[in-house]
């Protein structure tokens, strides 16, 4: 899907690139000018809402920590429930753990063991798509806890990392792409 050529270079206008961060070698794509600015933001979400409007989401996974920035807005223009997944050690409740590499080492996501319940229809948003390793260790414990990914929406994708492939590209959209 294509977004809007202005939206996209609105985008570009304001991100901006913090290289060493937060190990040296990866460049961090911080978002942080766009969330300040309400229309870009408004604009932001629902361009990454609008390729999931009617196909009946009953709840956003925001990924820690700048997919709940977007994905709890995400998940009201859906009208659907929105559901935190978190670094191990985050949440308060009964909860399930995947662990998985990333681009820069290893980590882990949480969610509470009730977040999605079976056969939900599941949308699982977050800022940058790198290798895909955080967004599918999600889908897996989404897929633990009886839910349906839809798809993946994610504001920027960085595309000679190749996550897209991991999640199937069919389901990813992204609104800019480096």
């Amino acid at each position: 899907m294509s977004f809007d050529p202005t939206l996209v270079s609105d985008l570009q206008a304001v991100l901006r690139d913090v290289p060493d961060f937060p190990k040296p070698g990866i460049v961090f794509k911080d978002i942080t000018p766009m969330l300040a600015d309400p229309r870009l933001f408004g604009r932001v979400v629902n361009a990454m809402a609008a390729p999931f409007r009617g196909q009946h989401i009953s709840k956003v996974v925001g990924v820690e920590s700048r997919g709940f920035l977007l994905g709890a807005p995400i998940a009201l223009a859906l009208e659907a429930g929105f559901v935190p997944a978190r670094k191990p050690g985050k949440l308060p409740y009964k909860r399930i753990v995947e662990r998985y590499s990333l681009e820069y080492g290893a980590d882990g996501v949480e969610m509470h063991e009730d977040a999605i319940l079976k056969d939900e229809r599941v949308l699982v948003v977050d800022d940058v798509l790198a290798t895909g390793g955080t967004a599918d260790a999600t889908a897996r414990l989404i897929g633990q806890l009886g839910g349906h990914i839809v798809g993946y929406s994610f504001l920027i994708t960085l595309d000679f990392l190749d996550g897209a492939k991991r999640l199937g590209p069919d389901k990813v959209t992204s609104v800019i792409r480096y």
